[in-house]
């Protein structure tokens, strides 16, 4: 299992306000049909692998860009893990949870 978290920022927009992009964004991950988990600062995503990750984020950036933007500034953080098996989300943070006081 491949998981990821990522943030696309719109650059050159009018506003401070991100709300439209971010919606945008999360809808395409959302439609994909991916495990996918919003956070404050990004979205974390679980796939099978790499193409289907490269995918999804990329119809996610390309939704940004259909709203108007004329640029956008894409981090991507992945966790390619091989020597496990079921490495999801949720099962790294109860790995975490089971070890604090």
């Amino acid at each position: 299992m491949i998981t990821a978290d990522f943030a696309i920022l719109p650059v050159g927009c009018d506003s401070t306000e991100c709300k439209d992009y971010v919606t945008a964004a999360v809808q395409v991950i959302k439609n994909s049909g991916l495990n996918y988990q919003l956070t404050g600062m990004g979205t974390q995503i679980e796939a099978e692998n790499l193409k289907e990750l490269y995918d999804a984020i990329s119809k996610a950036q390309e939704a940004v860009f259909e709203i108007g933007v004329g640029r956008v500034y894409t981090i991507i953080k992945i966790d390619d893990r091989r020597d496990r098996e079921n490495r999801t989300l949720n099962a790294k943070i109860e790995t975490i949870e089971k070890l604090l006081d």
